[in-house]
């Protein structure tokens, strides 16, 4: 055999094992199992929290809440009042109910409503009150009454989904620590709180002048003494009595 067949021959090897490997590593890129792609991203445990809704639309779904413990999540937003016979004072405030605050429901009724306490739950042609005892105040046998929806004509609506917990935010949220939710609990604020715990120990945002959640101040009406706080990446760095801004 002349060198230049040899020469061939010898070519013709090295691109058949060229090819070959070529294909192997395109046959192992195909079926490696594909790596989950790298991120930074912290998840939030705020986000995990599965939040239970009942969804009432009529008074006999409201029984289901007859007996059970809920916890306030509207917190200083919702008035209630003296309860007795089946009617609420409508007449004078007995108090306001603070985020993460226990209730214990005892039935729920229909009364028409003054004006005067329609202003977070419309007054229909009757509003639904849900009367309830507060373990931990001064008087846990004492009844009171605070509206949850209203009746128009045939149709309901119910806001307690808005309004409650129907487990126990510290066990729901129970990642924040104890010394956030003593905090919480005694309605202050302390430092390194996201905007959900500041606003679950103060009460409603009063206003603010950005809706970049987490970055930026925010005015708590915090029961007419309201209370200016400010978060960077969604933590309090800073707060102060409001002075108006």
């Amino acid at each position: 055999m002349n060198s230049a067949a040899k020469a061939a021959i010898g070519g013709t090897v090295v691109l058949v094992l060229a090819v070959g490997i070529e294909l192997a590593w395109i046959h192992r890129e195909r079926n490696e199992p594909i790596a989950p792609a790298a991120t930074t991203e912290k998840v939030d445990l705020d986000d995990l929290v599965f939040l239970k809704k009942e969804r009432p639309s009529s008074m006999a779904d409201l029984k289901d809440l007859f007996g059970r413990t809920l916890w306030v999540s509207a917190g200083g937003q919702m008035d209630y009042y003296p309860y007795s016979a089946h009617r609420a004072d409508y007449a004078k405030s007995a108090g306001t109910l603070l985020g993460a605050e226990p209730l214990v429901v005892q039935e729920a009724f229909e009364q028409a409503a003054p004006k005067a306490a329609t202003f977070r739950i419309p007054g229909g042609d009757r509003q639904v009150l849900l009367a309830f005892t507060l373990p931990k105040s001064a008087d846990p046998a004492k009844q009171y009454a605070a509206p949850v929806g209203y009746q128009k004509g045939k149709d309901f609506t119910f806001y307690t989904d808005e309004i409650f917990f129907y487990d126990d935010p510290h066990r729901l949220y129970s990642h924040w620590g104890p010394q956030v939710w003593q905090a919480v609990d005694a309605h202050q604020v302390i430092l390194g709180m996201n905007e959900r715990q500041v606003e679950l120990a103060l009460g409603q945002v009063s206003k603010s002048l950005s809706n970049e959640y987490g970055n930026r101040l925010v005015v708590y009406a915090n029961l007419g003494k309201p209370m200016a706080v400010t978060f960077v990446k969604d933590r309090a760095t800073a707060f102060r009595p409001d002075q108006g801004f």
